[in-house]
């Protein structure tokens, strides 16, 4: 029996350092310390043995069963390690490789529009000024000469919280407030850009959200020969050196005089062409001098104080600018068309 004992051990030994992986492994754990295994099987016989014998062979029988244990969990470890390393090695990344670049975003068209415009009129001295999108009607409306009822509202039909709160139709009160701020004295002279709100059927130049840019300056002696120059200088700078504008009758509740404003189509120079429709023209703009109610709601004195005003929509600034055909592109962040202007 102790021979059998030496025997399985060295059997055991051999075949634990034959193992090439775990589950040959746990074959031979299975096979020699298992409950049906020949270590097992001899320790069952031990009772044919003399008293005597038996502590010896039942210490031996530890021994054995212990150097095949010791002997698998030092090739359990080691075969766990050997499979890390290829593991590591199979996934290894080289870092000398050069990295896949990193395409890096730009400015939407729609921005950089509103950036330029930005930049030219603070180039001129003036001062940008915001205020909030959800507006009280009396700025939106009544601060600006149009009184509830008044038909003008109809043009501007928005979206209402409450009968006094509404989504602002456009950025005027933005100068409403800021004439209130200055409690009648000037000079005042801001832009102010930001996004509107109309109830509107979207299609290809309509949308219930767009961004206006508006301005207005307040201040003694001001007078429709400086709102043109200001617009021509606009003009030039956004369209070519060569612009020149024109000036058509309108009406504006909070403008009297008012006028729309025309840029000399810089793509076929005035002599008529598809984007022009043929009259030399295109239509830019809103604009004219504030009214006297304006004024005088306000806390300004009409007498002592003049003014003028103008707004204007970048998308269509953008659209004329980049040859855009559908006002949705701009809201739609479809990557195919951001794209084009990557390095506009």
């Amino acid at each position: 029996m102790k021979e059998r004992l030496q025997q399985l051990q060295q059997e055991a030994l051999e075949k634990i350092e034959q193992a090439s992986d775990l589950k040959a492994l746990n074959e031979v754990r299975v096979a020699y310390l298992g409950k049906k295994g020949p270590i097992t099987e001899v320790l069952r016989g031990m009772g044919a043995l003399s008293p005597e014998e038996r502590p010896v062979i039942g210490a031996l029988a530890n021994e054995v069963r212990q150097a095949i244990q010791s002997a698998l969990e030092a090739k359990q470890a080691k075969l766990e390690q050997e499979e890390v390393e290829k593991k590591l090695a199979a996934e290894a990344i080289d870092v000398t490789l050069p990295g896949r670049p990193v395409r890096r975003g730009n400015h939407h068209p729609l921005t950089r529009v509103i950036e330029e415009i930005e930049d030219l009129f603070i180039g001129m001295g003036y001062t940008i000024a915001e205020g909030p999108e959800v507006e009280k009607d009396y700025y939106n409306f009544e601060a600006l000469n149009l009184p509830k009822g008044h038909p003008a509202r109809d043009m501007q039909d928005s979206f209402y919280i409450t009968e006094e709160i509404l989504l602002r139709t456009h950025t005027s009160p933005v100068q409403a407030r800021t004439m209130e701020k200055h409690q009648g004295r000037g000079p005042v002279k801001i832009i102010c850009p930001g996004k509107v709100y109309r109830r509107d059927n979207d299609d290809a130049t309509h949308s219930h959200q767009f961004t206006q840019i508006e301005g207005l300056v307040v201040d003694e002696n001001i007078r429709m020969s400086d709102l043109k120059g200001t617009l021509r200088e606009f003009a030039r700078k956004m369209f070519g050196k060569d612009r020149e504008i024109r000036f058509r009758p309108s009406f504006f509740p909070f403008t009297e005089p008012s006028v729309e404003v025309d840029v000399s189509c810089f793509h076929c120079g005035g002599h008529g062409c598809s984007v022009c429709k043929g009259t030399g023209w295109i239509e830019i703009l809103g604009a004219g001098m504030v009214h006297p109610n304006v004024l005088e709601m306000a806390g300004f004195d009409s007498k002592k104080y003049t003014g003028f005003a103008f707004g204007m929509g970048p998308e269509r600034i953008a659209m004329l600018k980049y040859g855009i055909d559908d006002i949705r592109h701009f809201y739609q962040n479809d990557i195919r068309f951001l794209q084009q202007f990557h390095r506009v």
